[in-house]
This record gives structure tokens, C-alpha cells and sequence, in this order.
């Protein structure tokens, strides 16, 4: 049984002891749980005299990294967060400060960016962020102050209340306009309770990020949950196989979490550093953002020696909605676990409930899911049926409760009729000893409406013919199902979490009708 010991962030944060490490990144001392707390604290203070209180929007550009977590947590104290990607251009900075509606951008001291011009242009206030200093040396990781000539009062002032809103992120917008989900301080607080649940996290577990931080996944799957349990994050700059090793070692985590796409890229650097593996005090390793292939979670868990727990989160959900479960209980390769906090359900197109075993849309309800998007009653008609949110997602349930996707709705593949699950035929195609990496897409077909294309990325050294690749898959999968086109590729077109991008792909590959 869940217990739920905080409904808002700043109580989120009393769990920790004083002395106990929070937030880290390599090289610099850690800030600490009563350090965190006094941030908090001098954020909420140094907004409310800006004008800045509850329910206000402040932006957020920031480089991924310690500063980036300490201040989703602290502004998350007394306001509503809002972090965006860096890497932004100036059309998609103007795009999401218009559409949240920002009240003040908080960026870096010294950090370029096409944001500081965009907020100019719509009269957002610009408040800097200063990391600061220990006594004129290093600062404290994630240690920080604000500022800014903005003077005011706010509406609501004071400590963040549970229904407030605690975060607001875009959904990706691959196929329409993103749109915005608020995440109360009670849902992101139940999410980050329900991974700290299953994971067993406690006070003397330490998660290494390496996940952006403008992304749900980072936010609280990293940060939130480990702060929640009294534990620490140690921020790295983002993710650098070439360096996760050398951080690894310095870090020493009992725990990180990644999408796919990060997991495969350290495989093979693995083998190299065997004894940085052995010294450490990992315990698990989480997967989430995106499907694991089975070949990969086997080959981590052999090359790391722990379990490799895959769970499954959306950002409607504040991240977490089912889990693999720790040892001694299974964990299976190719599902994503069993309900980790939401209750979860099968339904079919007409909002009907379906029994075990029965394929359909995977639907949700709980604490931990947004109470619909914003401006957007359209959305909302679709998104909510009976109470329960409709994910997008189609899956089964097995009869111990065991999740099973077979892929987003809008990316399987409907083959003049015939639906085709891309994850279905990743895992087949990941079985040859040639391939490294799979996306299964959707190609345009003047008669079938749609056929089945695959990209592929093969191990370093190996050569393999198309013709090769089909033959192998035809003698594992229905014929329908062979792709009948598969393009190899140095690198498969990855957004900007890392996940690999099945819609849009057969365009940005110029494959068409």
C-alpha cells in the first residue's frame, strides 16, 4: 500500500535529514537536504517580492545540470514551473512563452540564448539565475539566487497548496499542435511517491541523472522521486556515453534511469570498463520513455550485473503509470510491469472495459493524472471516457497483471487492413546478430494505404544485405508483417529526449507513395 506523506513539493522536501546529500553533479560538494530546504525557502521569498506567487508561470531555460534540478524543485515552492528545452530556436521559443502564457523567464547569468530576445519582444521579464559560491570558492551543487529589478505583489503568495499547479509541459505534437498539461502539486508528489514505492528508494540511494531535464521523465522520475525519499541526484550535464563511465565511478549511484536510445549507446563501452562496474553499488536500472528491447535489457543486465526494471509513464500521468517490480518478484522482458500507482484498464473504441487478454487502448485513473488540458475541450472529449484517461497506447493485460504494449494507436501500421505492431517486428528484427539498433515505421502505399518500412543501424564491423535481413524476418514473422522495405542507416532520427521517432519518419527518409 502507497502512503502518501506529501500533498505539495515544500512538504516533499521535509523528508530528507539536514546533513544528508540532495543534489550533486561530479566535481563540485553537494547541496544538502537543509540547504535545499533554505533554497526553497529564499526562492519563494525572492519571487514574492518579484510579483511572482501561486499559479504564476515562470519559464525556465537552463543548461541540464544541478541548477536546472534545484530550481524546478524551488520555484515549484511558491509557483508554476515551466522548463523548455535550451536548445530551442527563436520561432519555438516564441511559440511555447506565448502559449504558456509566461510571467517571467528565469535563464542563466551569462547564458546566451534566442529566449532572452523573445522574452524582450512579448514584455516577459527577464530574472537571471547566479549560481553561487561558497565562501569565494566552489558552489554548492545546484546552490543558487535570483535576480531581477522586478518589484510587486503577488495575488497569492506564499507556500504552493495542493491543487495547485506544480509544472506545466507540452505533449511532443508529432502529429498535431503540443498541447499543454497542468500537473498539480498532488499529482507530481503521488508520482513521485508511487516510483519511490517500487523502487524501494530510500535515504542512502543515490540516482545518477543523465536524463534532459525539461522532460517529465528527468523531473520526477530522477529528481522528485529521489528528494522524496530522503535520497540524492547527482545532476551530470546530460548524457555523454563517453563519459558516464568516468561520472559512474565518481558518483557512485545505486540507481539511474534512461530511455532506450542511452542504455544501447553504453553497451558496448561496457565491456571496457568491467571494473568501474564491479566497484560500484548499483542495484538496479530503470528503463522508461519508451519500449525496451528484449536483447538490450539482457544484454544491460549481463554487462551491469542487476535487474533492469522497465517501467512505462507518460507525461499526463506525471511520468509513472506502470512498473516492472524489484526482485524477488519477476520482471519480464517486453512488458512493461504490473499498475505502479494509477489503476489501469483495457478499453475498446466505444469506452467499453475489456477482460484479461483482450487487446485495446490502455486507459488510466488516479492521483497522479492531469485533470485534462488546458484550453482544450476538444482534447479532453477525446482524452476522457467514464472517468478514465485514454493513453494512445494499445496493450494487453495478462492474467498476474502484467502490461504488454504493442505500440502507440496512430503509429500501428495498418497494412490494407492488416494491423501491424512496429514493436513486434523491432524485436524480431533486433534478434539478427548484425543489427544494433530498429525503428518500424509506416510507409506510404498508393494501394495498400500503408506498408511496413524498418530502419536500421547495424553493429559496428557488420555488413548486411537488405534481401538478408527480409529472409530472416519472413521466417519469424506472418508475410504482412516482413518489411518490405528496410533502409540502413549511421544514426535513426531521435527527438529531443532521445527516443526514436516512428511518425514523420517515412518523410524525413523521402519515402513516399
Amino acid at each position: 500500500m502507497i502512503t502518501y506523506a506529501a500533498e505539495t513539493v515544500p512538504q516533499l522536501l521535509r523528508r530528507g535529514a539536514n546533513s544528508a546529500p540532495a543534489i550533486g553533479t561530479p566535481g563540485r560538494p553537494w547541496l544538502t537536504h537543509a540547504g535545499l530546504r533554505a533554497l526553497a525557502q529564499r526562492t519563494t521569498a525572492s519571487l514574492n517580492a518579484m510579483g511572482i506567487g501561486r499559479n504564476d508561470r515562470v519559464a525556465m531555460v537552463l543548461p541540464n545540470g544541478p541548477e536546472m534540478a534545484a530550481a524546478f524543485v524551488a520555484i515549484a515552492c511558491a509557483a508554476t514551473t515551466a522548463p523548455l528545452n535550451a536548445a530551442y530556436r527563436a520561432d519555438e521559443f516564441d511559440f511555447y512563452l506565448s502559449d504558456l502564457n509566461a510571467k517571467a523567464l528565469v535563464i542563466q547569468h551569462g547564458m546566451e540564448s534566442p529566449a532572452r530576445a523573445v522574452a524582450a519582444q512579448r514584455n516577459i521579464p527577464i530574472i537571471e539565475l547566479i549560481p553561487n559560491s561558497s565562501d569565494g570558492g566552489e558552489a554548492e551543487a545546484g546552490d543558487f539566487t535570483l535576480q531581477s529589478p522586478l518589484t510587486g505583489t503577488p495575488t497569492t503568495p506564499g507556500e504552493a497548496q495542493p491543487q495547485d499547479i506544480a509544472l506545466v509541459l507540452h505533449t511532443s505534437g508529432t502529429t498535431s499542435r503540443p498541447k499543454i498539461v497542468p500537473l498539480r502539486q498532488i499529482n507530481i508528489t503521488a508520482s513521485a511517491a508511487h516510483i519511490g514505492h517500487f523502487l524501494e528508494l530510500g535515504p542512502e540511494d543515490t540516482c545518477m541523472n543523465i536524463m534532459p531535464l525539461f522532460h517529465i521523465h528527468g523531473l520526477i522520475a530522477a529528481v522528485l522521486s529521489s528528494l522524496a525519499a530522503g535520497g540524492s541526484v547527482s545532476c551530470t550535464p546530460g548524457f555523454n556515453a563517453f563519459k558516464f563511465f568516468a561520472n559512474y565511478d565518481e558518483i557512485r549511484p545505486s540507481w539511474y534511469t534512461a530511455v532506450p536510445t542511452m542504455h544501447q549507446a553504453l553497451l558496448p563501452l561496457a565491456a571496457r570498463n568491467t571494473e568501474i562496474i564491479q566497484r560500484g553499488r548499483l542495484r538496479f536500472i530503470r528503463s522508461s520513455s519508451a519500449s525496451l528491447p528484449p536483447q538490450v535489457m539482457t544484454a544491460l543486465e549481463e554487462a551491469f550485473h542487476v535487474p533492469v526494471i522497465e517501467s512505462y509513464g507518460m507525461t499526463e500521468a506525471a511520468h509513472q503509470m506502470a512498473s516492472n517490480p524489484l526482485p524477488p518478484r519477476p520482471h519480464y522482458a517486453g512488458s512493461v510491469g504490473i499498475a505502479a500507482g494509477p489503476e489501469i484498464a483495457i478499453m475498446d473504441d466505444d469506452g467499453n472495459l475489456l477482460p484479461q487478454g483482450a487487446l485495446g487502448e490502455i486507459v488510466i485513473r488516479g492521483r497522479n493524472v492531469t485533470a485534462g488540458y488546458e484550453n482544450n475541450p476538444d482534447a479532453n472529449a477525446k482524452a476522457f471516457t467514464n472517468g478514465w484517461f485514454r493513453t494512445g497506447d494499445q496493450g494487453t493485460l495478462d492474467a498476474e497483471g502484467y502490461l504488454r504494449l504493442t505500440g502507440r494507436l496512430k503509429e500501428i501500421i495498418n497494412r490494407g487492413g492488416e494491423k501491424v505492431s512496429p514493436l513486434e517486428v523491432d524485436e524480431i528484427l533486433m534478434d539478427h546478430p548484425a543489427v544494433a539498433q530498429v525503428v518500424t515505421f509506416a510507409m506510404p502505399h498508393s494501394k495498400l494505404g500503408e506498408e511496413v518500412a524498418a530502419a536500421v543501424v547495424l553493429r559496428e564491423g557488420h555488413t548486411l544485405e537488405e534481401s538478408t535481413l527480409r529472409e530472416f524476418a519472413a521466417l519469424r514473422l506472418a508475410q504482412f508483417k516482413v518489411p518490405r522495405k528496410i533502409i540502413f542507416l549511421p544514426e535513426i532520427p531521435k527527438g529531443a529526449t532521445g527516443k526514436l521517432q516512428r511518425i514523420g519518419l517515412a518523410e524525413k527518409l523521402g519515402l513516399s507513395a
